[in-house]
């Protein structure tokens, strides 16, 4: 015994490279949905009044394009694994998933921003506790993830000042 509490972890050698490649299509599908239920996002974001600290519409896509990545080499590094919390943590990355495909439906399209911040808010929450339970399985999952984080807890602050200035 090494001293951890962590159990063994094994990788799963089912879990190759069309596993990763269906968590990209998977990941990049949530995108273009959201894409396609908002597709004047950039004019509508324009006609916002944001922040000073707001960033320019143009740096969305690509700040996306690279976080739906890491989403998905994530939830692969962890879904390939022989390890009891497995089935725990690839829920928790699933319900982030869906929450993120919620959100820009709902900011975008309806122009719901105070039903946006809630599901962004629980959105926060799904990621951070999927960051935890990825800890224990494979740390570079977790830390892939931290990024993500990141990012939508600025979106959130952007999100809730958009909110409070409408309101």
């Amino acid at each position: 015994m090494t001293g951890s509490s962590r159990p063994p972890t094994t990788t799963n050698r089912a879990g190759g490279w069309p596993l990763l490649l269906g968590l990209l299509i998977l990941c990049y599908a949530v995108a273009a949905v959201g894409g396609l239920a908002a597709s004047d996002a950039g004019d509508t974001y324009a006609s916002l009044d944001r922040p000073p600290w707001a960033p320019p519409s143009w740096l969305f896509g690509p700040v996306w394009t690279v976080l739906y990545a890491t989403i998905a080499v994530a939830g692969w590094l962890v879904a390939r694994t022989v390890h009891p919390g497995r089935r725990r943590a690839m829920t928790a990355w699933a319900l982030q998933l869906a929450l993120n495909l919620a959100w820009t439906p709902l900011f975008f399209a309806a122009g719901r921003y105070g039903l946006a911040f809630a599901d962004i808010a629980l959105l926060t929450v799904a990621i951070t506790a999927t960051v935890l339970l990825f800890l224990r399985i494979d740390r570079r999952a977790a830390a892939l993830l931290l990024p993500y984080l990141c990012w939508v807890v600025f979106a959130a602050a952007l999100n809730w000042w958009i909110w409070a200035e409408k309101g």
